[in-house]
């Protein structure tokens, strides 16, 4: 019954948006943070939280490429069923924008173009002297060492850590987005994480439906909630 009330919100909208967290990857073999299994339930010297700050990055850089290459580089990783029929509704021209904590770039791998990355992505790399880009591959293969530009400066992934501020002309265009949408679906998120959480009151459309396997801050708040993953459940839509 939930997935039949979905496809015909689907139906009727004409301006979806989705907002997804890292239980939209997990189907591609990437693990997300805060379940048993997660990231932050793993064991490091430091905690994750710790490890994934700005002021971690600068004092101790070896130590965290050494969790960032081994956590945080799935450039293996392929879009699934979700990301596809994202992809899909945006080429019919029903989807108009995807917004995402994600820095996996699966979103514009399976061919979305309307994705707004409020955390960065992996795949772009940038000295901290000269702005020099480079890619994902380059910090791979750098081994155990901290990788460098030519020019001698820290290369530093284009994520956003903690400490750090989202974009704010990302933001902007996901407020817009969330704003003129008709249809807001929030998937694979605990709704924990602000700024990024906070974008959900832009939304003044007419349904919100929430697709995560644990409970979250907005589970009253909205009009549907499926308590399935991510793919099984947009693969079965329309």
């Amino acid at each position: 019954m939930a997935y039949e009330e979905l496809a015909r919100f689907v139906t009727e909208a004409e301006r979806i948006v989705f907002f997804g967290g890292a239980g939209v990857s997990t189907e591609s073999g990437i693990p997300d943070f805060r379940s048993t299994d997660g990231l932050y339930h793993q064991h490091y010297d430091y905690p994750p939280e710790e490890i994934l700050s700005h002021t971690f990055f600068m004092n101790r850089p070896e130590e965290f490429y050494r969790f960032y290459r081994d956590k945080m580089l799935p450039l293996d990783a392929r879009p699934n069923a979700a990301h596809r029929k994202l992809a899909e509704w945006e080429a019919e021209g029903k989807m108009t924008g995807v917004v995402t904590q994600n820095i996996d770039g699966l979103h514009q791998a399976a061919g979305s173009r309307k994705v707004f990355e409020l955390h960065g992505s992996v795949h772009r790399n940038y000295c901290m002297k000269c702005r020099r880009f480079y890619p994902p591959e380059f910090i791979r293969d750098c081994g155990e060492a901290v990788p460098h530009c030519e020019c001698g400066g820290m290369i530093k992934p284009d994520v956003v850590l903690y400490e750090e501020g989202l974009d704010d002309s990302v933001v902007s265009g996901a407020i817009h987005a969330i704003a003129q949408a008709d249809l807001m679906i929030v998937a694979g998120t605990s709704l924990t994480v602000y700024p990024a959480a906070g974008l959900l009151r832009y939304f003044r459309g007419s349904h919100l439906v929430l697709i995560n396997r644990d409970a979250t801050p907005m589970d009253a708040h909205c009009d549907l909630v499926i308590r399935d993953k991510v793919g099984q459940v947009l693969s079965a839509l329309p």
